[in-house]
């Protein structure tokens, strides 16, 4: 076996060096933009899956809203049945007249009932719209922590190519702020 001189290049040297110095900056970026990037990810998750109960739910108020609708437009309709009845008995003979009051109260009845599903549907649709309100708050907190957390993770690549120092920390400032608005969202 033969024992010869190893000559090393300035490139391989520089390489040795940083594989025997320990982690380098662009290393511990690399292991930071790859958190953050873990990070958004279940942000932007977890405000799409907000984002879409509410659309839901807001949907689900539209439809009872839309239903409600069609109830009162049907309770007009008795009442217009219910004055003609009314009219009716007072230029028909007496002897017709009881039959017109009957149907006038009929209307009425029935009035009563169409009236109180609509206030139903009424009340049941403002509470999903509540609801869906209240579903979308944290879409909005989870959408600004995916902007910083994008923002954290540009700066920190600007900083592995310009190797400033001062640009990771930004990106660490940006993507702090960003993981406590989306936990603050993910807990409201």
């Amino acid at each position: 076996m033969e024992h010869g001189f190893h000559v090393h290049g300035a490139d391989q040297h520089e390489l040795e060096h940083k594989a025997h110095a320990g982690e380098s900056l662009s290393q511990r970026i690399a292991i930071m933009t790859a958190i953050l990037s873990t990070l958004g990810a279940v942000f932007a998750y977890e405000g799409a899956a907000t984002q879409n109960e509410a659309m839901l739910l807001k949907n689900e108020a539209l439809l009872k809203k839309t239903t409600a609708a069609d109830q009162w437009a049907q309770f007009q309709s008795k009442s217009q049945k219910q004055a003609l009845a009314e009219l009716g008995a007072l230029v028909v003979p007496a002897a017709q007249a009881d039959a017109y009051k009957a149907k006038a109260a009929r209307y009425e009845e029935e009035k009563a009932e169409i009236a109180k599903k609509a206030k139903a549907l009424d009340e049941e649709s403002a509470r999903l719209n509540d609801e869906s309100a209240a579903v979308m708050r944290p879409h909005h907190h989870m959408a600004q922590a995916m902007t910083l957390l994008q923002v954290g993770i540009a700066l920190a690549s600007i900083a592995a190519l310009t190797r400033r120092r001062w640009l990771v920390w930004g990106a660490g400032t940006s993507a702090l702020i960003g993981i406590g608005l989306g936990v603050l969202g993910w807990l409201g």
